[in-house]
């Protein structure tokens, strides 16, 4: 790959609007950080019946980890890692098969639990190091990369090439489960019609993995963070407990709560000393008890995961969905979170970790679990409709208006002046439809 400085690979990492394809959407330029000793890839992929980050890597190992090595070179980091798990085959024989040309470059093999791939556990596993809470991983001298994002930030660096496109599961009650390379606006509909036949009466879409993704619209839009869409029966029990009412969730704690600690016990969080109590937090909801202040508070410090959901309650109580009201409700409120001094891992910690196999079966997914192999062949949609917030930060500032003709990768959208912000490029050539406060409508010319 071409020799840069930092100041030339964040330009180009912000030019082409490279955010982490992994989920959280954070711009990558900001990521670049000379702070950095260690860089790591997460090729963890953790969450059930996903597998779109392993076939990349199988299938790109060498411009993946060229672009991690890359980063390396660039921070002046003087340790290398990809972390994957055992189970994936193809990806660490593909690895190993172009390590002699990266020699400083370790693999890390994850334990096969869920949440592997939350930062905070990944950096742990891979480098003992544990980011303090409330803190980011860059305090402990630590940056994180998504494979998918690696891959991206190759072909701007060898191409020029923008986000244009996304690598996007489709799994669940669909015909031919499949990972396809779809353009960013597209209807969910549209990609899940790849994998053929929904073979459900009544289907849900799922956006994003059974434990952290949500009930999504059909006719919603890929972006740069979508990483699959599930299709689930309209009474399986992962779409009912999305389904329950906030104060029905209250009601069912306030009867059923008996404070047994399961949810806590097995918080991936709380295991690596973090203050986040799930247990205190539904006590406290339980009593109406209010002046349980840090009970409330704490839940800042929870990363979502859903474990003490959807696996940990015995009661089948929600404590993952009220302690993501409670957050956005202090959000609200213009409480952030506080930087803290970690309590030792709890010395349980091994015996507390939770199966991957285990969490799928209990979820009702094991007949999902299927191949959904990456089809070679990159799709193209009429109509793209591209929000303009597809990353953390401020979203992009239009520069077209209605009636403009644009050409494929182009720049429709800035990023905001002065603000954590990436530009939006079009992925197809054709003509702006629409300008509104959130979106970009672009009909494809043939």
């Amino acid at each position: 790959m071409k020799k840069l400085q930092l100041k030339e690979l964040s330009a180009i990492a912000r030019d082409c609007g490279i955010a982490g394809a992994g989920g959280a959407g954070f711009p990558t330029y900001a990521k670049l950080d000379k702070r950095a000793d260690t860089v790591i890839c997460n090729c963890a992929e953790c969450e059930p019946l996903f597998r779109v980050h392993r076939q990349l890597l199988a299938k790109y190992a060498r411009e993946i980890v060229g672009s991690l090595c890359m980063i390396a070179e660039v921070v002046e980091a003087k340790r290398v890692i990809v972390a994957l798990k055992p189970s994936y085959r193809e990806a660490r024989e593909a690895l190993e098969g172009v390590l002699s040309s990266y020699p400083n470059t370790e693999i890390c093999l994850l334990p096969e639990v869920y949440p592997a791939g939350d930062e905070v556990v990944l950096i742990y596993e891979a480098t003992g190091r544990v980011v303090p809470p409330g803190d980011i991983p860059i305090s402990v001298g630590v940056t994180v990369f998504n494979v998918e994002t690696l891959l991206n930030l190759w072909d701007a660096v060898e191409n020029g090439a923008p986000v244009t496109h996304k690598y996007v599961m489709v799994a669940g009650e669909v015909e031919h489960p499949v990972t396809v390379r779809v353009p960013l606006g597209m209807t969910l509909k549209d990609v899940v019609e790849k994998a053929g036949k929904i073979t459900t009466e009544n289907p849900v879409y799922i956006s994003g993995g059974p434990m952290t993704g949500r009930i999504a619209n059909p006719y919603e839009t890929v972006t740069k963070t979508t990483n699959a869409v599930i299709i689930l029966p309209e009474n399986h029990s992962l779409v009912l407990r999305r389904k329950s009412k906030t104060t029905v969730n209250v009601h069912r704690a306030m009867s059923a709560c008996c404070s047994c600690r399961m949810c806590t016990d097995l918080c991936p969080r709380h295991q690596l000393g973090h203050p986040i109590e799930p247990h205190e937090f539904m006590n406290a909801v339980a009593n109406n008890a209010p002046e349980k202040v840090n009970a409330f508070l704490n839940t800042m410090y929870c990363s979502q995961c859903g474990l003490c959901e959807m696996y940990a309650c015995g009661q089948g109580l929600s404590p993952a969905s009220l302690i993501g009201t409670y957050k956005n409700g202090l959000r609200a409120k213009g409480i952030t979170v506080t930087k803290q001094e970690a309590s030792n891992v709890a010395p349980e910690r091994p015996y507390r970790k939770v199966s991957l196999g285990r969490l799928t079966a209990r979820l009702g997914l094991s007949r999902y679990n299927k191949p959904a192999p990456i089809l070679d062949e990159t799709y193209v949609s009429s109509v793209l409709r591209l929000p303009l917030q597809q990353h953390i930060g401020a979203p992009s500032v239009p520069t077209v208006k209605p009636g403009d003709w644009v050409a494929a990768g182009q720049e429709i959208g800035m990023a905001a002046e002065g603000k954590l912000s990436l530009p939006l490029h079009t992925p197809i050539t054709g003509v702006v439809k629409e300008v509104g406060n959130d979106v970009i409508v672009i009909q494809m010319q043939s």
